[in-house]
C-alpha cells in the first residue's frame, strides 16, 4: 500500500515538510517516519502531530490528503519516485526537484518547481507566482524538467529560467520568462505585460484568443508554421495536458528579443 500523510492540522502558522520525500523515506518503518521532524513555524515537531500516517513507503509513491493549502515544501528536492497531493498544495511544491513525478488535484501557491532541475510536476488547478523561477539573488531558476499547470498562473513565471518546459493551460499573469536565459514557456489563455523583458535565450508562447502587448525590444520576424510546435503539442498531449486542436494547423508570427539582450529570444503569437 503506498504510502499516506492525511493532514489533520488546524493551525494558521505554516507547515514545512522539507526533507519528506519518498526515497528519503523508502527505508524507514511506519514508527521512524511517524518521527521525522517537520517544522511549524519555527517549531520543530514530529511529522504525526499534524499527520496521520499509514502505508508504506518501500515502492517510493506518496499521497499527501486532505487541506494541504498551509503546508509547504511538498516534494521539495526530491530524486524520484512519485508524489500525489489530493487536495490543495501551499507554496514551494516541488522546489529544486530533481527526478520523479508530483501531481497536484487541485490548486499550489507560490514557488512551484522553483530552481528545479529534472522530473515532472502537474498542477491540475490553479498556481501562484513564480513558478519555475529562480529564488531572490540566484542566478538561475528552472534548468530542466516539466511543469504543467491547467489553470491560471501569476506573475513572474520562469523567472531567469535557463532550462526545460513550462506549460500553463489558463491565463497568466505579468512577467513571463522575466530575464529569462533559455528554455521553453507555452501559454495557452490571456496574460498581462512586459513579459520577455531581459530575455536572452528560449522561446515563449502565447496561443490565446488575444496576443499580449510585446515589448518595443521585440521585433517581427516572419509569420510560419514552425515544424516543432505540433510536435511540443503532442508531447504536451501524452502528459494528459489539454491543447486545442486547432492550434496543430495554426500560423504564429515570430518576434525576436530581448533586443537590449541580443535579440537572440523567441517569442510566437497566434497570426491574427
Amino acid at each position: 500500500m503506498t504510502l499516506q500523510l492525511r493532514y489533520k492540522g488546524s493551525t494558521n502558522v505554516p507547515v514545512e515538510v522539507e526533507g519528506i520525500t519518498p526515497c528519503s523515506l523508502r527505508d524507514k518503518t511506519l514508527a521512524e517516519i511517524e518521527q521525522c521532524t517537520i517544522f511549524h513555524g519555527n517549531d520543530k515537531v514530529p511529522l504525526a502531530e499534524f499527520f496521520d500516517v499509514s502505508g508504506t513507503a518501500s515502492n517510493e509513491e506518496m499521497q499527501w490528503l486532505g487541506d494541504l493549502s498551509g503546508v509547504h515544501w511538498i516534494g521539495a528536492k526530491m530524486l524520484r519516485g512519485k508524489i500525489s497531493i489530493h487536495g490543495n498544495g501551499g507554496r514551494h511544491i516541488g522546489s529544486e526537484l530533481q527526478g520523479g513525478e508530483i501531481d497536484v488535484e487541485g490548486n499550489a501557491g507560490d514557488w512551484v518547481g522553483a530552481e528545479m532541475h529534472g522530473g515532472t510536476i502537474h498542477v491540475r488547478g490553479n498556481a501562484g507566482h513564480l513558478i519555475g523561477a529562480a529564488y531572490r539573488g540566484s542566478a538561475r531558476g528552472m534548468t530542466g524538467g516539466r511543469i504543467l499547470i491547467d489553470g491560471n498562473v501569476g506573475n513572474e513565471i520562469g523567472h531567469t529560467m535557463r532550462r526545460g518546459l513550462l506549460a500553463v493551460g489558463g491565463n497568466a499573469g505579468d512577467l513571463a520568462a522575466f530575464n529569462m536565459l533559455a528554455g521553453t514557456i507555452l501559454v495557452f489563455g490571456e496574460s498581462g505585460i512586459r513579459h520577455g523583458a531581459g530575455m536572452r535565450r528560449g522561446t515563449l508562447g502565447f496561443f490565446g484568443n488575444n496576443s499580449p502587448p510585446l515589448l518595443p525590444s521585440f521585433q517581427h520576424a516572419c509569420r510560419y508554421q514552425p515544424e516543432f510546435v505540433p510536435l511540443l503539442f503532442a508531447q504536451l498531449k501524452g502528459h494528459d495536458f489539454v491543447v486545442p486542436e486547432h492550434l496543430f494547423t495554426t500560423e504564429f508570427d515570430l518576434y525576436h528579443g530581448d533586443l537590449i539582450e541580443g535579440g537572440r529570444g523567441e517569442i510566437l503569437t497566434v497570426a491574427a
